[in-house]
């Protein structure tokens, strides 16, 4: 009897522990499908949505920066945007090629003008941290690669543009 009544509990635990956030995650609430050519202008360093040229980025690790208007539709794929201050130490760097080593919805670039050494970007969230170490990468990865708040999810993350800046 004890085990029935303690089973519903069990799932409720977990049903709260799967809603938590991640700390430090914000959000937005920006439309797909907006698709202009040249530069654009974006609230947010870099950018987290909104407008963006036709061709998408190609997913991969890039040792330049990149052009946010490709960046973005790659996130309106489903695609993570993992960058970082070009003065971060080489160690900082391989660690966070490490991290997106083998998950084809992800890109990596150094990115000038960061609120914080590594920001995390997918369509409508963001997350700024101070190490390229922090966990909170891995769970933000876990859950906007590929993630519900992407509009064209499952789109191409190759075949467009492979330039850097």
């Amino acid at each position: 009897m004890k085990r029935l009544l303690l089973l519903p509990l069990l799932s409720l635990a977990l049903a709260a522990c799967a809603q938590k956030g991640i700390e430090g995650v914000q959000t937005f609430d920006y439309q797909g499908g907006d698709h202009r050519p040249g530069s654009l202008v974006y609230a947010e360093n870099p950018p987290a949505g909104g407008a963006h040229n036709t061709l998408w980025q190609n997913c991969g690790v890039y040792d330049q920066p990149l052009y946010n208007e490709y960046a973005v539709h790659s996130l309106e794929h489903g695609a993570v945007w993992i960058t970082y201050r070009p003065d971060l130490a080489p160690e900082g760097v391989a660690a966070l090629k490490a991290l997106v080593d083998g998950r084809p919805y992800t890109i990596l670039s150094p990115y000038e003008g960061l609120p914080s050494p590594v920001v995390a970007s997918a369509w409508n969230a963001q997350l700024a941290v101070e190490s390229p170490t922090d966990e909170r990468l891995k769970a933000f990865l876990d859950k906007y690669e590929q993630g519900p708040t992407a509009p064209e999810r499952g789109a191409a993350c190759s075949g467009g543009y492979s330039g850097t800046r």
